[in-house]
């Protein structure tokens, strides 16, 4: 694996032996693998159901399942299993999905109407019993992301068994009645029950972790919705100031990461972004940033936060079971951290992601454990320190996608070739980043930045973006981690106006950069990871 250098330095809460210190390659491969492990071990092989959590009796989550099923072409990819092997336990899930029954009964069937039951009894593949638990509409998205992945990986056309893959991938998906689910509104439901229908459940509506739910919608070539159903998503969005980063609020982390586990926003726009000037990308990063800056100014007072120790989400909570927490604004925050919360936003913010994963594995032993990194942990309970016991498929699933999507870029590349996806994508207004319509309106004037890099990391070579409020000349100049002047880039008069410029990174070191942009009217300053090819 390619090896990064980040040389941030950790924060010792509690007095344990530290673990002998691993490159950032081998650190990331053993968290990556540590996290595969989960969804080949926590199985029914011959169903292909996934546990929801490591603990005994635990259902099946659907969810867990979707996360697993891209988990497992991430392990075939590395070696860890076989593709025979994973071939069959894909086919055994998908086989499992395809032909048990669907109804309104209460019992004996594992969905209805294309959806499927949140929890599934892990021997029988049924709805599982004593649980009551709804036809999800997020969790059967989530479940049909991994497999549509799952059916764009095992894409050999003279394999009979990767054939039949690929056509149940692509029936599974095209028997989802999306319509049934707006039941004639225009927003879709969170759930429905037998016996009892809707009641109860309350609509999606923007922003959270169910945006790769309604692409998904919109791609449909069975079950058309109307393109209205992204513009109606989008006028809930609550785009706000948060410890310095405007960006779209929503306190748990798991809402800015899930939908892009799969979906590369990185470079696209809908019509909302492209008046605000960023990419949902962006906005995963901002919301990383703030969080992080959140935790440093610590105004609960938690033991053990700091710039190096942060990640609210929503997962276990030593007080009250599992729940929702997140911040900025704060929502349940008590001083529980999870690590999926930092490794889901490795992608977008990796030179303050990769230095809390180490602070976490080489100072924090009792958070680690079989199948990796536990769910939470509360370094200042009391009367003690608490630690999960836990490993939840919800978590695993984005610490192993977000880790191969840094590295490699595998999921999203596959994921985004999808003719589904790219439809729903295009219905819902998506361009690439910049482009411009005749149905756009006017931009506001925006401020200096340095904006993300194309790519993030840079690998040989990238671009450098900026944004100039006037024309004006304009220096960019490269420092390196000690602050040594490494290039100027850039010593020019520019418009005003977002642009680039590129950057020929086969001559830098691996490691963590600072650009620094010099304007008249001020200059500004951006972190960037440059990786060997």
């Amino acid at each position: 694996m390619r090896k990064i250098l980040l040389t941030l330095g950790g924060t010792l809460l509690l007095a344990a032996p530290a673990r002998a210190q691993l490159s950032d390659g081998d650190l990331l491969d053993t968290i990556q693998h540590s996290a595969f492990n989960y969804f080949w071990n926590e199985a029914n092989p011959t169903l292909g159901l996934i546990k929801d959590r490591s603990t005994a009796g635990s259902p099946c989550s659907i969810a867990a399942v979707g996360f697993g099923l891209s988990s497992i072409c991430v392990g075939a990819d590395h070696g860890w299993v076989t593709r025979e092997d994973a071939r069959q336990r894909v086919y055994n899930t998908l086989h499992t999905f395809y032909t048990w029954p669907q109804g309104t009964a209460a019992s004996g069937t594992i969905g209805y109407r294309g959806f499927f039951y949140h929890f599934l009894d892990m021997s029988t593949g049924f709805r599982m019993p004593g649980w009551d638990p709804e036809l999800s509409t997020i969790d059967s998205a989530l479940l049909m992301a991994g497999v549509l992945d799952a059916g764009a990986y095992f894409a050999d056309p003279t394999d009979t068994t990767e054939a039949a893959i690929r056509t149940m991938a692509d029936s599974l998906y095209n028997r989802m009645d999306w319509t049934f689910f707006r039941n004639g509104t225009a927003r879709i439901y969170m759930g429905w029950k037998p016996g009892t229908g809707f009641g109860g459940f309350g609509q999606w509506q923007g922003y959270n972790e169910a945006m790769i739910m309604e692409i998904l919608a919109l791609g449909s070539p069975t079950y058309v919705v109307p393109t209205t159903l992204w513009t109606t998503w989008t006028t809930t969005y609550n785009f706000g100031l948060q410890y310095g980063y405007q960006y779209i609020i929503f306190p748990p982390l798991f809402g800015h990461q899930y939908s892009h586990c799969w979906i590369d926003f990185r470079n696209i726009q809908d019509l909302y972004m492209r008046n605000h000037g960023i990419t949902y990308a962006e906005n995963t990063r901002r919301a990383t940033l703030a969080q992080q800056a959140y935790c440093v100014a610590n105004p609960g007072g938690f033991a053990g936060y700091s710039d190096s120790l942060w990640g609210i989400t929503a997962g276990d909570d030593p007080d009250v079971g599992y729940q929702a927490r997140g911040a900025p604004p704060t929502q349940n925050d008590n001083g529980t951290l999870s690590p999926t919360a930092v490794a889901g936003s490795l992608p977008f913010a990796p030179e303050i992601c990769l230095p809390t994963l180490r602070n976490m594995y080489e100072n924090y032993p009792l958070l680690w454990g079989t199948y990796g990194f536990k769910d939470a942990f509360n370094p200042g309970h009391l009367p003690s320190p608490w630690y999960d016991t836990d490993f939840l498929g919800i978590d695993q699933g984005p610490i192993v996608l977000m880790i191969e999507n840094f590295t490699g870029n595998n999921i999203w590349n596959r994921f985004m070739q999808i003719p589904a996806i790219q439809n729903g994508l295009s219905r819902a207004g998506f361009l690439p980043s910049g482009a411009v319509t005749a149905a756009d309106p006017p931009k506001p004037v925006l401020g200096l930045a340095l904006l993300a890099s194309q790519p993030s990391p840079i690998q040989g070579r990238g671009t450098i973006r900026f944004r100039m409020p006037v024309a004006g000349r304009v220096r960019l100049l490269l420092y390196d981690a000690r602050g040594r002047r490494e290039r100027l880039l850039l010593d020019d008069e520019r418009p005003a106006g977002e642009q680039s410029i590129a950057l020929d990174a086969s001559g830098l070191a691996q490691g963590v950069y600072l650009a620094r942009l010099e304007t008249a009217a001020g200059s500004v300053s951006q972190k960037y990871v440059v990786l060997d090819r």
